[in-house]
């Protein structure tokens, strides 16, 4: 994964119903889903306050929507975050359905 805006070292892992980053080892945002109908919904994504504005969400986002990507699932970005995120990064477009 790549370092936040500081530097720090990021890692984003999968859970059953979510996807968490990690800044040196410390759990500071997640991305929830689930998935329905061969499609990955996305309700919310937070990044604890005392870490905002570092880039966290975008890594965590980005890192969300590549693995739903490669398991061939559709995305609905009923959050905001990822929403605002696809509609910065096209290539997603085409297995984006906004409801």
């Amino acid at each position: 994964m790549p370092p936040d805006r500081t530097g720090a070292a990021t890692t984003v892992t999968r859970e059953p119903d979510r996807f968490v980053i990690e800044v040196e080892g410390r759990a500071v945002g997640l991305a929830d889903y689930h998935d329905t109908d061969g499609r990955r919904v996305f309700p919310h994504t937070e990044v604890l306050p005392q870490f905002q504005g570092r880039g966290l969400a975008t890594i965590l986002v980005a890192e969300a929507l590549r693995v739903t990507k490669s398991e061939g699932l559709r995305i609905v970005p009923t959050c905001w975050m990822v929403a605002e995120y696809i509609d910065k990064h096209p290539e997603y477009a085409d297995i984006t359905d906004r409801s």
